[in-house]
């Protein structure tokens, strides 16, 4: 891969990617509760947005963030239930979404994930496109009940299917239906109102993003809640305009690559220039977010 385009796919995460998000002043950050349906809600704060199901045999969520703001986390929690987390299910590994897992473990809760989602956390990952290395995670904040394909929850009355999606943000995706209230938690497959970040280098690909989007949009219907990984909380309808900017931006890259453009001819094609006003305000600029694409489909 030539240097620049390194370098310029290393600006693309470095300045957008909530995963690497490790210098922010999170006593600034508020955890904001919205109510979902049923006994679900969302919590916003930094990183990747949390599901929470309440009831009487205890708290099921869904990813925790990062590990400064477990207390704010919990304060959430304790105003939706007095009960204990009892399960934490990860949507995959990232650090904005598994960052509250070693506190949560060490108070008792099960964490549960996909097979991927463990290997990733418990072996250092190297990044190419922006040299930098994870290093891995303490045991504590391991998953220690994974799945190949998928699993089921009967708790506070309700039926709650986690299923591995196969490779779209990474290679260890899943989505958390809660059947009961009709909602489901994305992870990472779904940047709501923003173009998103694809990690290549931990087994995403925007083909497989675009193949689980179709999976799910199959699956659910016009009544569903859809908790994104980042964003506001969404519809059946966001979900399948999300889609749909992902095909259209996909399609149009693809032919020019195909048509032998280089990177500096499909940035200057502009071919996200009128979907911008949309999806790009959030953390990948439309550049950098092109480039992004341009790196993951060129063979």
């Amino acid at each position: 891969m030539p240097q620049r385009l390194l370098v310029s796919v290393a600006s693309v995460l470095l300045s957008a990617a909530p995963a690497f998000a490790q210098d922010q002043d999170f006593s600034k950050v508020e955890v904001k509760t919205v109510p979902v349906a049923g006994s679900v809600s969302m919590l916003q704060g930094s990183g990747g947005n949390i599901a929470v199901l309440v009831g009487p045999e205890g708290v099921l969520v869904v990813d925790d963030e990062f590990a400064p703001l477990v207390p704010k986390i919990l304060t959430a929690i304790g105003r939706l239930s007095s009960k204990p987390v009892r399960f934490v299910v990860n949507t995959h590994w990232h650090g904005d979404h598994t960052g509250g897992n070693a506190i949560l473990g060490a108070e008792g809760a099960v964490i549960v994930a996909q097979d991927n989602v463990r290997k990733r956390m418990s072996t250092e990952q190297f990044n190419a496109f922006i040299k930098r290395r994870s290093p891995p995670s303490p045991a504590i904040a391991l998953p220690i009940v994974t799945f190949a394909e998928g699993v089921r929850f009967y708790l506070d009355g309700e039926d709650i299917e986690v299923t591995h999606i196969g490779p779209g943000h990474t290679d260890g995706d899943s989505t958390v239906w809660f059947h009961k209230a009709n909602v489901i938690h994305m992870g990472d497959n779904f940047f709501n109102g923003m173009y998103p970040a694809i990690d290549g280098d931990a087994g995403g690909s925007l083909d497989g993003m675009v193949t689980a989007l179709e999976g799910v949009l199959g699956r659910i219907d016009d009544q569903t809640k859809v908790i994104p990984g980042h964003g506001p909380l969404g519809t059946k309808a966001d979900l399948k305009r999300f889609h749909d900017m992902l095909v259209t931006i996909g399609d149009r890259v693809r032919q020019a690559i195909h048509d032998g453009k280089t990177q500096d001819q499909v940035l200057a094609m502009k071919p996200s220039a009128d979907l911008d006003a949309v999806w790009g305000n959030g953390f990948l600029k439309p550049d950098f977010f092109v480039t992004l694409v341009y790196v993951l489909l060129k063979p």
